[in-house]
């Protein structure tokens, strides 16, 4: 069972909630789809290489993003500390949720009596709709009206759908 939280550690759910930061999300969902785009061919274990490949570019941008905070913005304005270190870690980590769901899709693909090519195209609607789901959460959280959430979204879906034709025209 659970133990029950102080008031003090629910105000800094709370107020880490109403901080929170969605770029991570936007970004990471965006290079999911990138990433299906761009899976070449794809060798014996097409499945597994995608799932993979999508998870450790997640893990790399993640690492990347976060040295760019640490080392670029932060170290100019503050020394580094383990807090600041694991401070930035989280702040940046949706940029590897966001490469979940693509890849979760991938996997499960076979159940759903997907081919490899149905499989890559699922991954992609899946990381299109994680960009619109992110952009829109993140309007919400800032206070946005439903009109501004809905042109958010819509503004995520055609950067998707650009994403799409790029992966219409490209031919591996």
């Amino acid at each position: 069972m659970p133990r029950p939280r102080t008031a003090e550690a629910r105000a800094r759910v709370a107020e880490r909630r109403a901080h929170a930061d969605y770029t991570g999300g936007v970004y990471g969902s965006l290079l999911a789809a990138s990433v299906v785009v761009g899976a070449g061919a794809l060798g014996a274990y097409p499945r597994v290489e995608l799932v993979v490949l999508l998870l450790l570019t997640g893990v790399v941008f993640w690492v990347a993003h976060v040295h760019a905070q640490l080392f670029g913005a932060r170290l100019a304005q503050e020394s580094l500390d383990r807090r600041t270190v694991l401070h930035v870690c989280r702040d940046e980590w949706p940029i590897v949720k966001a490469a979940v769901p693509p890849a979760v899709a991938v996997a499960v693909s076979p159940l759903l009596g997907l081919d490899v090519r149905g499989a890559i195209w699922l991954a992609l609607a899946v990381a299109v709709a994680g960009q619109m789901g992110w952009s829109a959460a993140a309007a919400r959280r800032a206070g946005a009206s439903w009109a501004l959430v809905a042109v958010t979204a819509s503004v995520n879906l055609v950067i998707g759908l650009l994403i799409i034709a790029f992966k219409l025209t490209l031919t591996h």
